[in-house]
């Protein structure tokens, strides 16, 4: 009873109760959403708490627009493009745009809503309806690949895998061809295999080595990979062997691969590439890159330097705080070659092995200044951790991105990421690094962000660096990471409303006692000056929320800034629900009002789950 009396005196809505043992939502069917007009939640045992639910109405802005672009309560094909030029910036709009967006509506006549004279004009109602549907997205996949992809593979950021064929943790999960098949569907362009002997010495298992991981053979993975290579994009697959094998399971390897990929398998005319090939031109191609077995190697390197990160490290998970980077500091991990040895390797190789491998990989004596050598005669790709980048960059930024303006570098998860998380891809593509490899089964906040770079360029797998990037000035000069620049452009967002929530949740998943009480995140992930953080107010018991808020980002390098947003339920006394995300590449977000989906967790899209915003570049 004291529960149910702060119920009725605290509850910012009054309170109405039924003895009725009715469902959990009652229907209006003079309602255009008829299944959304009144909702009750059980209290105690005896009674309901009742609630009006509203239904999704165009804000007062969409009706100035609409007011504004339309004659007497209609808006013709003509008023229409009008709008689509004036209010989207869609420049090159044209009155059969026009037309087929109302035409696309047609199918919502049977709803009352598409005016139904000549089926040529919209009234409010579907105008709402257009902008708030799917037939206007915030990045239009449709035009397909937009840059130019005949450059050399090094001018490009390339959608990478970090051991692939892991299904869970880093220690004890199965490995199998699912979760490569899974990358290769998102559109995945480089995936990781690690080759060891089986227990026999006479076959090729892909296992994480050391570990209690459980092996999957290498012929099914390499099957795997030629099925699915090209079902997201046509653009070439890149395959990194860790290798640990004996040059007589190399030759076994080279059959494999040879018999399985067949012409598509590109294999260069020299041991050495003085440039790389363009993806264009590698189309449908698989691609080979590998480096040093370290079994020949162990002599020439010191045992601590073998053992590497200490496993029982803690990661911090990046869900504690909204937008907080990792920042642990551990010790270099074992995953990258010593530096002695490289020569001993090339003579060991089985010959049939060297010939398939068109990316080659490894580091030179020297230590670092080696490392970031620009050799004008050839290419290859060097590796390092995070934490190695992280440390590199300090002051050596600048040697980082001419080094990949030729080259390319691959950046992998430290060792003590046991769980298979992952970290802030931003400190890689800010330096050049084309192989940003992520756990694609760590589903967080940092791989949604590698989810949303990759939705550019038409989700190809291939996205074209900034030319910042690739250029060098009169001096030699080059970009630096680490320099403040001017604010080079602004973003407004304005978050309208969202909706769908009540149709693809449960309608206790989000609280026991009433409608959900949703506020949004909007912020910036880029080069640190760009980064921030923002949130809407939380509005109380409503399935479909109106915020109408604008944020301004002042942005210093929108060619790299990716806008986040993300919705959640307030919750007073527990860790607040999750009710959606989705991460977009700035530089390929259309101005103008539109509705954008949201996501799960592991990155797939809702149903119906959408927020409505007003995008502009000021």
């Amino acid at each position: 009873f004291i529960f149910f009396f702060l119920l009725l005196t605290l509850s910012p809505k009054p309170l109405q109760f039924s003895p009725k043992s009715s469902s959990e939502t009652e229907t209006d069917p003079s309602s255009p959403r008829s299944t959304m007009s009144k909702q009750t939640y059980r209290v105690c045992f005896c009674f309901r708490r009742r609630f009006r639910l509203a239904v999704a109405e165009a804000p007062d802005e969409i009706r100035g627009f609409f007011n504004r672009y339309s004659e007497n309560g209609l808006m013709s094909a003509d008023h229409l493009r009008r709008f689509l030029v004036e209010v989207q910036k869609q420049e090159n709009a044209t009155l059969e745009d026009a037309q087929a967006a109302i035409n696309s509506l047609q199918e919502l006549k049977h709803l009352n809503i598409l005016h139904h004279h000549r089926g040529q004009s919209l009234n409010l109602e579907t105008f709402f309806k257009y902008l708030f549907g799917d037939i206007n997205p915030p990045i239009d996949l449709k035009r397909g690949v937009q840059q130019d992809m005949t450059a050399p593979l090094s001018h490009y950021f390339i959608y990478t895998g970090h051991n692939s064929y892991l299904t869970g943790n880093q220690l004890s999960s199965d490995c199998s061809d699912v979760p490569i098949i899974q990358a290769l569907q998102r559109g995945v362009r480089v995936i990781e295999l690690d080759i060891w002997p089986n227990s026999n010495k006479d076959g090729i298992e892909v296992l994480h080595g050391r570990t209690l991981t459980t092996p999957v053979e290498l012929i099914k993975c390499l099957r795997s990979i030629k099925e699915h290579a090209f079902t997201a994009s046509d653009y070439p697959v890149v395959i990194t062997l860790e290798d640990h094998l004996t040059p007589d399971l190399q030759a076994k390897v080279a059959e494999m691969v040879t018999q399985t990929f067949g012409d598509i398998l590109f294999c260069p005319d020299s041991d050495c590439l003085k440039e790389f090939p363009s993806p264009e031109s590698l189309k449908k191609r698989i691609i080979i890159s590998t480096k040093p077995p370290k079994e020949y190697m162990s002599a020439a390197v010191p045992k601590d330097a073998q053992e590497g990160d200490s496993q029982n490290g803690k990661t911090a998970s990046d869900e504690e705080a909204w937008g907080k980077e990792e920042t642990e500091e551990d010790e270099d991990d074992d995953e990258e070659d010593p530096d002695e040895g490289v020569n001993r390797f090339q003579k060991s190789l089985a010959p049939e092995y060297r010939r398939l491998i068109a990316i080659h990989a490894g580091k030179p004596k020297g230590g670092m200044d080696e490392c970031l050598k620009v050799d004008p005669e050839k290419v290859r790709r060097l590796s390092l951790s995070e934490q190695q980048l992280e440390k590199v960059a300090e002051d050596r930024g600048t040697d980082i991105v001419r080094f990949t303006q030729r080259n390319i570098l691959r950046v992998y998860p430290k060792g003590t990421r046991i769980t298979s998380s992952n970290y802030n891809p931003l400190i890689g593509w800010m330096h050049g690094a084309q192989m940003v490899a992520f756990n694609m089964q760590g589903f967080g906040r940092s791989l949604w962000l590698m989810h949303g770079m990759f939705k550019s360029n038409g989700g190809c797998g291939y996205v074209k660096k900034p030319d910042f990037l690739l250029k060098s000035g009169p001096n030699n000069e080059v970009f630096d990471p680490r320099a403040t620049l001017p604010v080079k452009t602004t973003l407004k967002v304005r978050i309208y409303m969202g909706e769908g929530w009540y149709y693809d949740f449960r309608h206790t998943h989000f609280d026991q006692y009433s409608p959900p009480d949703f506020y949004t995140r909007v912020g910036i992930a880029g080069v640190p000056a760009d980064v921030v953080m923002k949130k809407t107010k939380t509005i109380e018991d409503n399935w479909i929320p109106v915020w109408n808020e604008e944020f301004e980002f002042q942005l210093t390098v929108p060619e790299l800034a990716l806008l986040r947003l993300e919705v959640h339920e307030y919750d007073m006394s527990e860790k607040d629900d999750f009710g959606g995300q989705t991460v977009l590449p700035v530089s390929e977000i259309q101005s103008g009002i539109r509705a954008v989906p949201l996501h799960d967790r592991e990155g797939k899209k809702y149903n119906n789950v959408k927020l409505l915003v007003h995008f502009d570049f000021v």
